[in-house]
């Protein structure tokens, strides 16, 4: 399984670095568009196995609308597109109503387990924000320094991934205290306080390389460690909503890695609350 993880990882991460940096606006748009859709088809599989299929033709329209309504190459033509500043905060209240679902799970499956539409909206809610913050968050100041959104975007992911590999290591040789064991029961608390450290350690780091004033350097890591702690929401809610499915992963598409909601559980909470940040703060 570990084995299976690298491959894909070695083969995805390459992939996805030079889709970030080398795409033009437009058809990046287009690939994160096929990862919502694919994303979207998995997550039927958590509001039904029989139906899950079907839940691409809601999901499928509420994008294409939103498309519509938002060009994508003018959402920061004078001020950020009140629509997707609108599309952002629905997505940080979402997650501070997720924190309190998976506190109490699983008390609080009792409100939404049986009811369908309700998983629907979840999804809509978890997966509509992470693809305008990924857009969002690209498109800084592109059309003056086209790269200063994808270094942003890199380095979301570099503290998701930075992230999850200090709480894996540390908690393989020091965990012994469960962060959230019915929810789910392999992470501990000294992995969470490990992918915390690394956390730290590469928000200093890009402080310097992506050249971040002195009066905001505070606020940006304080951003990237309230980044991470949405990151680390945004894979126990995914687990708590697979528990409750009775599935182990969301899908087969990525060998060792289970499905693509699998892969961005994270970055479904990290983007949408570091581009809140940025809009804010920095």
């Amino acid at each position: 399984m570990l084995k299976q993880r690298i491959i894909t990882a070695g083969v995805l991460a390459p992939m996805t670095i030079a889709a970030i940096f080398l795409l033009p606006l437009k058809l990046f748009s287009l690939l994160v568009a096929a990862i919502f859709l694919l994303a979207s088809r998995e997550w039927g599989s958590l509001v039904s196995r029989e139906k899950r299929a079907y839940i691409l033709y809601p999901f499928g329209l509420v994008l294409g609308a939103s498309l519509i309504a938002i060009p994508v190459e003018g959402i920061w033509l004078s001020q950020i597109n009140q629509y997707v500043l609108g599309m952002l905060s629905a997505g940080g209240l979402w997650w501070l109503c997720c924190l309190g679902l998976v506190l109490t799970f699983p008390k609080s499956a009792k409100l939404w387990q049986g009811q369908a539409w309700l998983k629907g909206l979840f999804g809509l809610l978890t997966l509509m924000p992470f693809f305008w913050s990924l857009i969002t968050l690209r498109s800084v100041n592109f059309y003056h320094d086209p790269q200063q959104g994808a270094w942003l975007v890199l380095f979301v992911m570099l503290l998701v991934w930075g992230a999850d590999t200090g709480a894996y290591f540390t908690g393989k040789s020091l965990g012994k205290h469960k962060l959230a064991p019915k929810v789910s029961p392999g992470k501990t608390i000294e992995g969470f306080a490990g992918g915390l450290v690394s956390t730290v350690i590469i928000a200093i780091v890009a402080m310097y390389g992506l050249a971040i004033e002195a009066d905001k350097q505070l606020l940006f890591i304080v951003a990237a460690v309230i980044t991470s702690l949405a990151s680390s929401l945004g894979d126990l809610s995914e687990s708590m909503f697979k528990r409750q499915a009775g599935i182990k992963d969301s899908g087969t598409l990525l060998p060792g890695h289970g499905g693509v909601l699998d892969r961005i559980d994270s970055l479904t909470a990290a983007l949408p609350v570091f581009t809140l940040c940025y809009i804010a703060w920095l």
